[in-house]
């Protein structure tokens, strides 16, 4: 008997802190999926300062418009709670949210184009505006460091 009721007072626990479990999950892998995406950046921020050959950046940059295709699906309702900096905004302005993401996925692709044509110049130019899609929405949806 004693063993039935610790069997059933442990499967109501886990019931209960499953989807506490899940929420610290997403979190944690938007939380790493961003800092990859910073460590990509930087990556490409060091072929453009060096004046390297922009076409070694194109991977990297694949992998970003990769992630930020599905990037809005990192944020479900409810995972704005926990060790996040995620405003709330992101869920009650949704709209733009999804806007500012288009936006980055729109200048990603024209960093691909501009890195593929070897243009330095172009490349510089992409980068400038990719970079300040990624500050317009850390402005508007990502809260300050704790």
């Amino acid at each position: 008997m004693k063993f039935l009721q610790s069997t059933v007072i442990l499967a109501s626990f886990i019931a209960m802190t499953a989807p506490a479990l899940a929420q610290g999950d997403v979190i944690a892998a938007r939380r790493d999926g961003m800092k990859g995406s910073g460590r990509l950046l930087e990556g490409v921020k060091t072929v453009l300062d060096q004046r390297g050959d922009p076409r070694t950046s194109s991977a990297g940059i694949a992998e970003l418009i990769v992630f930020f295709e599905g990037f809005p699906a990192r944020f479900p309702a409810g995972s704005g709670a926990g060790d996040t900096r995620a405003l709330p905004a992101i869920w009650s302005d949704r709209a733009g949210f999804e806007s500012a993401n288009a936006n980055m996925l729109s200048q990603l692709r024209g960093l691909q184009a501009a890195a593929g044509s070897g243009d330095q110049a172009a490349f510089a130019g992409a980068f400038q505006q990719t970079a300040a899609s990624c500050d317009a929405c850390h402005r508007a949806y990502r809260g300050r460091a704790r």
